[in-house]
């Protein structure tokens, strides 16, 4: 699935987007990328930055000028709760840093593998009602506008919401600066119950808890809910063996052999995830924040996953397993439902509003997008939005109506990428050529 970074030849982590670049670049300076820029916007070429390739859509996808920030990864400083480092850090390093310096991010997604550019311009996110994107932890960004220019975006400058999610539309992020908060450590409560029951506790429990998702097995009336509350000792840890039992050995060795099974005999479908869903044990621990939420994903995607009001979610839900009987083939990954609060960024797909995640996969190399379409027909109506590094086939004309602030932050892109250097295909087809 992987490349050498100095290949031409770029693949997704998800196989699904591949391009042939004519240069690679990869500079090792802020003055590189900016003479690197000013060359591409004065000879009308094109550059686009590329992180690891845990994007679904073609948001990275170079076919002129490929640039890898794998050089800028560094530490700059660290200023009480202010952290600032190169944008090319992938998101575990930053996390093993933070917790040399006492430190952790207030919330994260599920996979560490995305660089900080890359996670805060897609608009990754955890869940939690008192959390939003990872955007929303940003404080100041350095970035290389279409001109070659380095531009310090800080929190009371007017573009500021643009610079935090500008899905590398507005320039090259060199550095970044997060808001951290002291490290912490999580109680994880995972437990399999009857869909019903949790739907009817969510209400109660998605206020009352710190972070709260649920996953739920298609083909069954199963789910997993999954609860983490901060609490203040690291007193009740999982045993290295039942580490390695649940997220090495079932959640990927196991579930792998369980996929390809699947997809070399569709009708075994149902009856794996029914047995999945009965296998599943409740379970209860403390850890690190970080390891709490990040979990190890070696079995290998393709994903599509939906904004909507927290309101709407019964009427997607409801949908759900008409849709997965309906299809020509077989659903075999479980879908994930997770929980935000509103924030002010202008492209983040929860902005302003309380929000739900519905977030549908398929197995590498299985077909997925009658079921994409399908579940986006659904989430479309209700005003949703897709996730900016996640399947999908909105265009701008249909986006602008579900963010208010859509023309404004293609005028920032106007100003800051006037030659639109830094455009590709999926941008002009989500912002407008």
């Amino acid at each position: 699935m992987t490349t050498p970074r100095t290949a031409h030849r770029w693949i997704n982590w998800g196989g699904n987007q591949q391009s042939l670049a004519v240069d690679i670049l990869t500079p090792g300076t802020i003055d590189q990328v900016c003479a690197h820029v000013k060359e591409a916007s004065e000879c009308g070429r094109k550059v686009k930055a590329v992180g690891t390739g845990h994007s679904f859509t073609d948001i990275a996808v170079a076919n002129d000028q490929r640039m890898l920030l794998h050089r800028l990864s560094d530490l700059v400083t660290v200023d009480g709760s202010l952290v600032t480092v190169q944008a090319g850090m992938p998101l575990s390093k930053l996390n093993r840093l933070l917790a040399q310096h006492g430190l952790a991010m207030p919330n994260l997604g599920d996979i560490d593998e995305q660089t900080v550019a890359g996670a805060i311009s897609t608009g990754t996110h955890g869940t939690g009602a008192g959390h939003s994107t990872l955007a929303s932890c940003v404080e100041e960004v350095k970035l290389v506008t279409g001109t070659g220019d380095v531009l310090i975006v800080k929190k009371e400058d007017e573009i500021f919401p643009a610079a935090r999610l500008g899905l590398g539309s507005l320039g090259i992020l060199v550095e970044v600066t997060l808001r951290c908060v002291e490290a912490f450590t999580l109680l994880a409560d995972e437990r399999p119950m009857p869909l019903a029951d949790v739907l009817a506790g969510l209400d109660e429990w998605i206020p009352a808890n710190d972070h709260v998702e649920f996953y739920w097995y298609p083909y069954t009336d199963r789910a997993q809910l999954k609860i983490n509350n901060r609490v203040e000792s690291n007193d009740h840890p999982l045993s290295d063996f039942r580490g390695w039992l649940d997220d090495e050995f079932l959640a990927n060795s196991v579930f792998g052999a369980a996929c390809r099974l699947g997809r070399r005999i569709p009708p075994l479908v149902p009856a794996i995830s029914a047995v999945a869903a009965r296998a599943l044990t409740a379970r209860t621990y403390t850890e690190r924040s970080d390891h709490v939420f990040c979990t190890p994903r070696r079995v290998h995607f393709t994903e599509m996953e939906y904004e909507i009001p927290r309101g709407a979610l019964p009427q997607v839900l409801d949908a759900l397993p008409t849709i997965v009987e309906s299809l020509p083939f077989k659903v075999q990954f479980p879908v994930e439902v997770r929980f935000t609060g509103p924030d002010d960024v202008w492209l983040s797909h929860g902005y302003g509003r309380e929000s739900a995640y519905v977030a549908v996969h398929q197995f590498v190399g299985s077909p997925y997008e009658a079921y994409f379409r399908a579940v986006e027909n659904v989430c479309r109506p209700l005003g949703g939005r897709p996730h900016w590094g996640k399947l999908h086939y909105r265009t701008a004309d249909d986006l602008r109506p579900v963010y208010e602030r859509f023309d404004d932050f293609v005028a920032v892109r106007d100003r800051l990428d006037p030659a639109r250097v830094f455009a590709n295909d999926y941008l002009d087809r989500v912002l407008g050529a």
